[in-house]
């Protein structure tokens, strides 16, 4: 396992260092398109500190020569946020696009640079781009080593296993290595599976023996028990944490404590109300209007499964405004 806090950026011995500090197995929050907003992801910072956090999608115009990122999105652009490393994920296609896309992110001050090779849905899988890339390896065998040489951060790339073949990312392994990605986040599913079935860490593991390169765990992280398990029996560098801490902030907390217990019935009613509550206010600030703030939290309950918690978030999900939404948030308890 190789969890450095750097690796040599083209064999000459220059280090770039990675986001998070030497010696750390880290945990990262993982990018949800449409739920981790600069808000959402404050919100994390202060309460449980990742290692890392990820920007939403970066989308890459390759029609627009011009402007190839959104103004909006260039105005988040940073090394940090609140002093934790900020990861920018850029979604594209077209060497020239994205290259330009990475030049610019880092004129606006981007430090950490990853791309998405393994988004499973709509539009971004209709073309060579994010899931999508991993139909197209002659234009990867381009495309990775042109963002190495653009890029003088980090270089990453998020990644399924596979588009249809599970066995893929291991004939992508040669050319991440040659091209000197820092480290590679991945979710072992296929693109076609999108979040059917289970993530075979099997396969996570396999990928660490097989490169020296730093391997992020993703996928199905859902219980301390299982972060640690995929953890021990794979030799993982470090987790992304998505669904799980979404549904449950403090996930973060307890894979760090190694503590396995998880939080009983009321214990998730307490939490699960102070951190809807927490983000109303925070929401508040950076949203326009009540039915955009409440259609922002709402995004949560997508990832809230458990069976006694279904009767109050139907509630939460019926109220039109934040007064009715308080009121349920009060019947928690």
């Amino acid at each position: 396992m190789n969890s450095s806090s750097s690796r040599s950026s083209d064999g000459t011995g220059n280090k770039r260092p990675l986001p998070w500090q030497p010696g750390k197995r880290p945990l990262l929050l993982a990018l949800m398109q449409g739920v981790t907003n600069r808000a959402m992801r404050s919100l994390f910072i202060d309460w449980v500190r990742p290692d890392a956090v990820f920007t939403e999608f970066v989308r890459v115009n390759a029609a627009a020569p011009v402007r190839r990122i959104a103004a909006g999105d260039l105005k988040e652009m940073a090394p940090e946020e609140k002093n934790v490393p900020l990861v920018v994920q850029l979604i594209g296609h077209g060497t020239e696009a994205l290259v330009a896309a990475a030049e610019a992110a880092q004129a606006a001050g981007t430090v950490h640079i990853n791309l998405n090779m393994g988004c499973p849905y709509g539009r971004m899988t209709s073309g060579p781009t994010g899931g999508g890339l991993l139909r197209h390896p002659e234009m990867l065998a381009e495309l990775i080593p042109e963002l190495r040489r653009t890029i003088t951060g980090t270089f990453s790339v998020k990644v399924r296993a596979g588009y249809d073949d599970p066995g893929e990312i291991f004939r992508l392994l040669p050319l991440f290595e040659s091209a000197a990605v820092d480290f590679i986040v991945l979710h072992p599913r296929t693109v076609q599976q999108h979040y059917t079935g289970a993530a075979d860490h099997a396969i996570t593991a396999q990928v660490v023996r097989e490169t020296a390169v730093p391997i992020i765990a993703n996928g199905d992280i859902r219980t301390a028990a299982a972060g640690l398990q995929i953890l021990d029996e794979t030799g993982a560098a470090g987790l992304m944490l998505g669904r799980g801490a979404i549904a449950d902030p403090f996930l973060f907390r307890r894979l760090r404590q190694h503590d396995i217990r998880e939080p009983d019935q009321d214990e998730r009613k307490a939490m699960l109300q102070g951190y809807l509550r927490e983000l109303l206010v925070r929401y508040g600030k950076v949203f326009c209007g009540e039915a955009q703030v409440l259609a922002k939290i709402k995004e949560v309950f997508h990832f809230v499964d458990e069976a006694h918690l279904e009767k109050p978030i139907k509630r939460l999900r019926k109220a039109r405004n934040i007064g009715a939404f308080m009121a349920a948030l009060e019947e928690l308890q």
